[in-house]
């Protein structure tokens, strides 16, 4: 049986994380759907990937309802501090092929339905008599549903990758001017009044104001930087070595980093929903 399900694996982790857009999640549920398989009656299931990618989708339905049920009481996802252990060359990979940053971001506006019956019948081509019955409603239903989901995607897909590599062009610009000491370069990524809060020092919040102060005070000292997700919007992680140091949000205007909020604090971290690696 741990075969049988050892090679259903990365299809299960491929359909989850498209649903959730969360790695740690999605090894969550798929670990879940394991649990199940131990306490069901085997001998029922004649189409045993087939049973597991039903298991896995309602799970992650169950989760995505809980997930917007916790943000409507002003609560993010935590954030998963297993960097390291994420990152390997093969999650990587799946993660790469399994959908882009600005899809993720179309699908976070998309009800839990509609996420999880777009993700598997217009990318997996799972039939709508099976979806029916993930989602508990009816066959025409389900049809609505992912039409509805459709359309949406359609239309905001575009858009969202535009200024996603907007975003992506002007903090890649920024960190590696930050990380190689180009001070020039730093100011002019920068809005004249940007903000700069740091919490690494004090434990405490600090604040630097200006472009000119801000790129004093990081030029050459920042640590090597990826670019993520946070929140939905372009940001950056620094974790050289696997270990997590600092996440960074930006806030753009006008072409320009109008805000920078560095945090390290492990309490505000968990505020966080960040995707990593960050693909197009």
């Amino acid at each position: 049986m741990e075969e049988q399900f050892e090679s259903h694996r990365d299809h299960l982790l491929a359909v989850a994380y498209r649903m959730l857009g969360s790695w740690t999640e999605a090894e969550d549920s798929v670990q879940e759907a394991w649990l199940r398989l131990h306490r069901s009656d085997q001998s029922q299931i004649e189409n045993l990937g087939g049973w597991l990618t039903t298991v896995v989708s309602r799970i992650c339905l169950d989760m995505l309802r809980s997930r917007k049920a916790r943000r409507e009481e002003f609560m993010d996802e935590p954030l998963p501090m297993d960097i390291e252990d994420r990152s390997t060359p093969e999650q990587e990979t799946l993660m790469a092929d399994s959908v882009g940053g600005a899809l993720l971001i179309v699908l976070e506006k998309l009800n839990p339905s509609e996420r999880i019956v777009f993700v598997l019948h217009d990318i997996f081509a799972i039939p709508f008599n099976e979806l029916a019955s993930i989602v508990g409603k009816s066959e025409p239903a389900t049809r609505k549903l992912a039409s509805r989901a459709r359309q949406k995607v359609r239309g905001q897909e575009r858009l969202a990758q535009d200024d996603l590599l907007r975003q992506q062009k002007l903090v890649d610009a920024f960190l590696a001017a930050a990380y190689e000491g180009d001070f020039e370069a730093l100011v002019e990524a920068l809005d004249p009044e940007v903000v700069l809060r740091d919490d690494r020092e004090t434990g405490t919040i600090t604040e630097t104001r200006g472009a000119i102060a801000l790129a004093k005070r990081v030029v050459g000292r920042a640590k090597p930087a990826q670019v993520a997700l946070v929140n939905g919007s372009i940001g950056a992680v620094a974790a050289p070595g696997g270990k997590l140091h600092y996440v960074v949000q930006f806030t753009i205007s006008g072409g320009k980093i109008a805000e920078v909020d560095l945090i390290s604090s492990a309490s505000r971290l968990e505020q966080l929903d960040i995707t990593l690696p960050f693909h197009f």
